[in-house]
């Protein structure tokens, strides 16, 4: 990513790095969940919304193509996901995550509203990554 698109991305959304090799990226408003997962995805990118309630929409983003997301990667993002969501203070939070190419927008839909296929679950505690 060049420095450009670096800084607007830092004002859209909220960039959390993992490691190395991951960052956790989180939409603001509906119109950056928008952006966030129809412009600045890529298709080896995991994309994450909390089950049964609104938040923001979340990408695991994998900064090297031929590296996968690990068990710990994953949790972290659906923690994360959990805690930018109405669900912030509850507990055993359910969390749907799946391939960015799963998520489609279908034409006359609200701003921030996708429709998602193939999600796995996972409960998590809300929380940020330290």
């Amino acid at each position: 990513m060049d420095n450009d698109t670096n800084i607007i991305a830092r004002k859209l959304f909220r960039i959390f790095k993992i490691d190395d090799d991951f960052e956790i990226w989180v939409g603001k408003n509906d119109h950056s969940n928008d952006l966030l997962t129809f412009k600045y995805s890529s298709q080896n990118d995991l994309w994450f919304h909390v089950r049964g309630s609104s938040g923001s929409h979340v990408l695991l983003k994998c900064l090297t193509d031929e590296l996968k997301p690990t068990k710990e990667h994953i949790r972290t993002a659906a923690e994360i996901t959990a805690y930018y969501s109405k669900s912030r203070n509850a507990n055993n939070v359910k969390v749907a995550y799946t391939n960015v190419k799963n998520v489609k927008k279908y034409k006359g839909a609200d701003t921030g509203s996708v429709v998602i296929k193939g999600e796995k679950l996972i409960k998590v505690n809300p929380k940020i990554a330290e």
